[in-house]
Protein backbone atom coordinates (compact mmCIF):
# COMPACT_ATOMS: atom_id res chain seq x y z
CA UNK A 1 0.00 0.00 0.00
CA UNK A 2 1.21 3.51 -0.83
CA UNK A 3 -0.12 6.25 1.47
CA UNK A 4 0.94 9.89 1.46
CA UNK A 5 -0.76 12.65 3.43
CA UNK A 6 -1.62 15.82 1.58
CA UNK A 7 0.77 18.43 3.00
CA UNK A 8 -0.61 21.36 1.02
CA UNK A 9 -1.71 24.19 3.33
CA UNK A 10 -5.45 24.37 3.80
CA UNK A 11 -7.25 27.43 2.52
CA UNK A 12 -7.55 30.08 5.21
CA UNK A 13 -11.06 30.28 6.62
CA UNK A 14 -12.01 33.74 7.82
CA UNK A 15 -13.25 33.60 11.42
CA UNK A 16 -16.50 35.31 12.34
CA UNK A 17 -15.84 36.24 15.96
CA UNK A 18 -15.97 39.86 14.78
CA UNK A 19 -17.99 40.89 11.73
CA UNK A 20 -19.25 43.98 9.95
CA UNK A 21 -22.95 44.77 10.02
CA UNK A 22 -23.85 46.76 6.91
CA UNK A 23 -27.08 48.73 7.43
CA UNK A 24 -29.33 50.34 4.87
CA UNK A 25 -29.89 53.98 5.79
CA UNK A 26 -32.16 56.83 4.80
CA UNK A 27 -30.12 59.99 5.29
CA UNK A 28 -29.90 63.04 3.04
CA UNK A 29 -26.78 64.70 4.47
CA UNK A 30 -24.20 64.56 7.25
CA UNK A 31 -21.49 66.82 8.59
CA UNK A 32 -18.11 65.93 7.06
CA UNK A 33 -16.71 65.39 10.57
CA UNK A 34 -19.52 63.29 12.01
CA UNK A 35 -17.60 60.56 13.87
CA UNK A 36 -18.24 61.75 17.42
CA UNK A 37 -21.92 62.54 16.88
CA UNK A 38 -22.56 59.27 15.02
CA UNK A 39 -20.94 57.26 17.80
CA UNK A 40 -23.00 59.04 20.46
CA UNK A 41 -26.22 58.50 18.52
CA UNK A 42 -25.53 54.76 18.23
CA UNK A 43 -24.51 54.46 21.89
CA UNK A 44 -27.82 56.02 22.89
CA UNK A 45 -29.55 52.91 21.48
CA UNK A 46 -27.05 50.37 22.89
CA UNK A 47 -25.55 52.04 26.00
CA UNK A 48 -24.42 48.67 27.34
CA UNK A 49 -21.89 48.43 24.49
CA UNK A 50 -20.36 51.86 25.08
CA UNK A 51 -17.29 50.48 26.88
CA UNK A 52 -16.64 47.54 24.55
CA UNK A 53 -13.51 48.66 22.68
CA UNK A 54 -14.06 45.98 20.02
CA UNK A 55 -17.10 47.85 18.70
CA UNK A 56 -16.09 49.98 15.72
CA UNK A 57 -18.27 52.46 13.85
CA UNK A 58 -17.05 53.12 10.32
CA UNK A 59 -17.19 56.73 9.23
CA UNK A 60 -19.48 57.31 6.29
CA UNK A 61 -17.03 58.25 3.60
CA UNK A 62 -17.69 59.57 0.13
CA UNK A 63 -14.98 59.57 -2.49
CA UNK A 64 -12.77 62.63 -2.93
CA UNK A 65 -12.23 64.62 -6.11
CA UNK A 66 -13.83 62.90 -9.06
CA UNK A 67 -15.77 64.16 -12.05
CA UNK A 68 -15.06 67.69 -10.85
CA UNK A 69 -16.56 67.13 -7.39
CA UNK A 70 -14.43 68.18 -4.43
CA UNK A 71 -14.87 66.68 -0.97
CA UNK A 72 -16.58 69.29 1.26
CA UNK A 73 -14.49 71.23 3.76
CA UNK A 74 -15.66 70.67 7.37
CA UNK A 75 -14.14 74.00 8.45
CA UNK A 76 -16.58 75.79 6.13
CA UNK A 77 -19.57 74.00 7.62
CA UNK A 78 -20.16 72.09 4.40
CA UNK A 79 -21.86 68.70 4.44
CA UNK A 80 -21.72 65.34 2.72
CA UNK A 81 -24.67 64.70 0.42
CA UNK A 82 -25.48 61.00 0.62
CA UNK A 83 -26.91 58.80 -2.10
CA UNK A 84 -29.52 56.09 -1.62
CA UNK A 85 -26.74 53.50 -1.94
CA UNK A 86 -24.83 54.84 1.08
CA UNK A 87 -24.54 52.35 3.94
CA UNK A 88 -23.71 52.47 7.64
CA UNK A 89 -21.18 49.84 8.72
CA UNK A 90 -20.55 48.80 12.32
CA UNK A 91 -17.84 46.31 13.28
CA UNK A 92 -19.15 44.21 16.14
CA UNK A 93 -18.27 41.09 18.16
CA UNK A 94 -20.46 38.17 17.16
CA UNK A 95 -21.95 37.87 20.65
CA UNK A 96 -23.37 41.40 20.36
CA UNK A 97 -24.42 41.21 16.71
CA UNK A 98 -28.05 40.31 17.24
CA UNK A 99 -28.51 42.84 20.04
CA UNK A 100 -27.04 45.66 17.96
CA UNK A 101 -28.98 44.65 14.88
CA UNK A 102 -32.29 44.63 16.75
CA UNK A 103 -31.55 47.90 18.56
CA UNK A 104 -30.77 49.82 15.37
CA UNK A 105 -33.31 48.29 12.98
CA UNK A 106 -35.86 51.06 12.41
CA UNK A 107 -34.11 53.50 14.74
CA UNK A 108 -33.94 57.19 13.90
CA UNK A 109 -30.67 58.92 14.81
CA UNK A 110 -30.03 62.62 15.25
CA UNK A 111 -26.47 63.32 14.10
CA UNK A 112 -25.67 66.98 14.73
CA UNK A 113 -29.11 67.95 13.47
CA UNK A 114 -29.14 65.50 10.55
CA UNK A 115 -31.73 62.73 10.55
CA UNK A 116 -30.70 59.16 9.78
CA UNK A 117 -33.19 56.31 9.73
CA UNK A 118 -31.62 52.85 10.02
CA UNK A 119 -32.92 49.93 8.00
CA UNK A 120 -32.10 46.25 7.69
CA UNK A 121 -28.55 44.95 8.03
CA UNK A 122 -26.49 42.26 6.36
CA UNK A 123 -23.61 40.48 8.05
CA UNK A 124 -20.27 40.63 6.27
CA UNK A 125 -17.11 38.77 7.22
CA UNK A 126 -13.81 40.59 7.46
CA UNK A 127 -11.46 40.46 4.48
CA UNK A 128 -8.43 38.19 4.10
CA UNK A 129 -6.91 40.60 1.57
CA UNK A 130 -3.23 41.29 2.15
CA UNK A 131 -3.49 45.07 1.80
CA UNK A 132 -5.60 46.97 4.32
CA UNK A 133 -6.13 50.64 5.05
CA UNK A 134 -7.25 52.86 7.91
CA UNK A 135 -8.32 56.44 7.23
CA UNK A 136 -7.82 57.64 10.80
CA UNK A 137 -5.28 56.45 13.38
CA UNK A 138 -4.90 58.72 16.41
CA UNK A 139 -1.45 60.32 16.59
CA UNK A 140 0.79 60.64 19.60
CA UNK A 141 2.88 63.73 20.41
CA UNK A 142 5.29 64.70 17.63
CA UNK A 143 3.89 62.32 15.03
CA UNK A 144 1.99 64.99 13.10
CA UNK A 145 5.34 66.37 11.89
CA UNK A 146 7.25 63.08 11.81
CA UNK A 147 5.66 60.34 9.76
CA UNK A 148 8.62 58.01 10.36
CA UNK A 149 8.00 58.16 14.10
CA UNK A 150 4.37 57.24 13.43
CA UNK A 151 5.28 54.31 11.18
CA UNK A 152 7.90 53.01 13.61
CA UNK A 153 5.35 53.08 16.43
CA UNK A 154 2.82 51.18 14.32
CA UNK A 155 5.46 48.60 13.36
CA UNK A 156 6.54 48.18 17.00
CA UNK A 157 2.96 47.84 18.21
CA UNK A 158 2.21 45.12 15.66
CA UNK A 159 5.52 43.38 16.38
CA UNK A 160 4.31 42.98 19.98
CA UNK A 161 1.38 41.02 18.52
CA UNK A 162 3.75 38.86 16.50
CA UNK A 163 3.02 40.63 13.19
CA UNK A 164 6.02 41.82 11.19
CA UNK A 165 5.16 44.60 8.77
CA UNK A 166 6.89 44.44 5.38
CA UNK A 167 5.26 47.40 3.67
CA UNK A 168 3.52 50.44 5.14
CA UNK A 169 2.59 53.83 3.76
CA UNK A 170 1.06 56.67 5.73
CA UNK A 171 -0.95 59.58 4.40
CA UNK A 172 -1.73 63.14 5.39
CA UNK A 173 -2.85 64.26 8.82
CA UNK A 174 -6.52 64.98 9.43
CA UNK A 175 -8.11 66.74 12.38
CA UNK A 176 -11.32 65.36 13.87
CA UNK A 177 -13.36 66.39 16.86
CA UNK A 178 -12.96 63.88 19.68
CA UNK A 179 -14.68 63.48 23.05
CA UNK A 180 -12.33 65.98 24.69
CA UNK A 181 -11.44 68.31 21.82
CA UNK A 182 -9.64 68.26 18.50
CA UNK A 183 -7.53 65.21 17.65
CA UNK A 184 -4.90 64.71 14.97
CA UNK A 185 -4.95 61.50 12.96
CA UNK A 186 -3.12 59.92 10.02
CA UNK A 187 -4.17 57.41 7.43
CA UNK A 188 -2.04 54.30 7.04
CA UNK A 189 -1.90 51.40 4.59
CA UNK A 190 -0.34 48.02 5.37
CA UNK A 191 0.57 45.54 2.64
CA UNK A 192 1.97 42.04 2.07
CA UNK A 193 0.13 40.68 5.09
CA UNK A 194 -0.72 37.02 5.46
CA UNK A 195 -4.49 36.40 5.56
CA UNK A 196 -4.46 35.60 9.27
CA UNK A 197 -2.45 38.76 10.00
CA UNK A 198 -4.81 40.92 7.97
CA UNK A 199 -7.87 39.56 9.74
CA UNK A 200 -6.30 39.92 13.16
CA UNK A 201 -5.46 43.60 12.58
CA UNK A 202 -9.01 44.20 11.37
CA UNK A 203 -10.35 42.48 14.50
CA UNK A 204 -8.15 44.37 16.95
CA UNK A 205 -7.59 47.70 15.22
CA UNK A 206 -4.82 50.13 16.13
CA UNK A 207 -5.06 52.80 18.79
CA UNK A 208 -8.07 54.28 20.62
CA UNK A 209 -11.53 55.51 19.60
CA UNK A 210 -12.68 52.69 17.37
CA UNK A 211 -16.25 53.77 18.13
CA UNK A 212 -15.36 56.96 16.25
CA UNK A 213 -13.90 55.11 13.28
CA UNK A 214 -10.26 55.45 14.34
CA UNK A 215 -7.91 52.50 13.84
CA UNK A 216 -10.47 50.53 11.81
CA UNK A 217 -8.94 48.75 8.81
CA UNK A 218 -10.66 47.90 5.55
CA UNK A 219 -9.38 46.13 2.38
CA UNK A 220 -7.64 48.31 -0.20
CA UNK A 221 -6.82 47.95 -3.89
CA UNK A 222 -3.08 47.77 -3.14
CA UNK A 223 -0.07 49.75 -2.04
CA UNK A 224 1.80 49.37 -5.36
CA UNK A 225 -0.83 51.36 -7.25
CA UNK A 226 -0.68 54.14 -4.66
CA UNK A 227 3.13 54.22 -4.70
CA UNK A 228 3.19 54.37 -8.52
CA UNK A 229 0.70 57.25 -8.47
CA UNK A 230 2.91 59.18 -6.04
CA UNK A 231 6.02 58.52 -8.12
CA UNK A 232 4.28 59.77 -11.25
CA UNK A 233 3.01 62.96 -9.64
Amino acid sequence: MFWQEDDRPKAFEIPDEIVDLVFDIDCRELPVDHARDLAEAIHAHVPELRDDTRLGVHNIHLAGSQNGWERPDPKLGQRLILSRRTKLTVRVPQEHREKLQQALDGAELDIAGCRMRIGKAKQKKLSSQGTIFSRYVVLEDGEADDENAFLHRIAALLAERGIRIKKALCGKTTEIEGPDGTLQTRSVMLADLRPEESVRIQQEGIGPLRHMGCGIFIPHKGIDAVKKSEDDS
